[in-house]
């Protein structure tokens, strides 16, 4: 029948299907597990056939052989091939939850600079101190920590630039 179907006899090919189908698709569901597939990879088995009957060679086995080698070893490819997206899917989703070396030099930077400020902060008299942490971690204007504090607006900006200079000497900075 083989042999016929090789020459693109399409009813040689009926029989060989109706011979061979059932058994294909038991052994790829047993491979696959998935109803679905296993249906898809018969299909593709049963084309394979259509295809390739020519390469059939009885000397070496029997057709049914032949066809559900065939069918055993796409059912496999299949398997490996899913496994291996997977694989792939794993190591993405690995990189993906590693930080870039960019953001991880950035934090510590950062962690860096606020570690430094802080510190800065530290060299500052009381009243210095007071008023640039009003200014610049609370956001208030120069006039509005005056009010808080009552104290005249220019002793306030005094104290703000006298801070600041030292702050910027402290952190290494230039003017």
């Amino acid at each position: 029948m083989l042999e016929r179907v090789a020459q693109g006899d399409q009813e040689a090919f009926a029989h060989v299907y109706d011979a061979v189908a059932g058994p294909v698709l038991g052994l790829v569901r047993r491979v696959l597990c998935d109803p679905a597939q296993s249906e898809e990879v018969t299909q593709e088995v049963l084309v394979e056939v259509w295809r390739t009957a020519a390469r059939f060679q009885a000397d070496r086995g029997s057709a049914m052989t032949w066809v559900m080698t065939l069918a055993h070893r796409r059912a496999v490819d299949r398997v490996r091939s899913a496994q291996a997206r997977v694989d792939r899917e794993e190591r993405v989703a690995r990189l993906d939850h590693t930080p870039a070396f960019d953001d991880v030099t950035e934090q510590v930077e950062s962690r860096l600079e606020r570690e430094q400020v802080r510190r800065c902060l530290g060299g500052l008299t009381e009243r210095q101190r007071q008023a640039v942490t009003l200014a610049y971690y609370r956001g208030l204007t120069y006039r509005e920590v005056a009010e808080l504090l009552k104290l005249p607006l220019g002793t306030i900006k005094t104290r703000m630039r006298d801070g600041l200079i030292r702050l910027r000497d402290c952190l290494g900075g230039t003017a």
